[in-house]
């Protein structure tokens, strides 16, 4: 009977402890490092650029708003460009997951999971797989000296995890 009592209570801290580690509110502070204002130089499918962006907290720390430009000068192939982008980031309360949302000059609108790493030192923004659209992946890394790393990669519709790189940047906190 002493075994039966012990196992039952072993069973009973397990299933609470268990059910408290569920229930931890995901917090918009693992993306902490991102916040400031960042300039950038990149290079890829567009070409070389060069650009600036920030992440802010905004809505009383409800969410982070990613602003961003990039300008692209001029080749032999095309006329110089710039890119604009908005993101919204926030907790989803319903799932308790980091999600967003982005925008772009280009009319793109991407719907992400965000994945912070343990160490709140990186992060990766992935869409959903699709069999008719591109699926895409974004990432940020706070490197030992203080710069951000960023890459940008696309996998082709209905290839979810062929991911190509389509751009990669460093950034310092201006």
């Amino acid at each position: 009977m002493r075994v039966i009592s012990t196992v039952v209570t072993l069973l009973l801290l397990l299933n609470l402890a268990v059910g408290q580690e569920s229930s931890a509110k995901t917090s918009l502070d693992e993306l902490r490092f991102l916040i400031g204002e960042w300039e950038g130089v990149g290079e890829g499918g567009p070409g070389a650029g060069k650009g600036v962006f920030s992440f802010a907290v905004d809505l009383q720390n409800k969410v982070i708003v990613r602003k961003n430009y990039a300008e692209y000068p001029a080749t032999a192939g095309r006329p110089a460009m710039r890119h604009d982008d908005l993101m919204l980031i926030y907790v989803d309360g319903a799932s308790n997951q980091i999600l967003a949302n982005y925008f772009d000059s280009e009319g793109h609108q991407i719907n992400y999971k965000v994945t912070p790493s343990s160490g709140h030192e990186a992060v990766t923004f992935l869409s959903e797989p699709s069999t008719a659209l591109p699926r895409y992946r974004l990432s940020y890394t706070k490197l030992k000296d203080g710069t951000l790393s960023g890459k940008f990669e696309v996998a082709p519709p209905g290839q979810p995890e062929a991911f190509k790189n389509y751009l990669e940047w460093s950034a310092r906190k201006r």
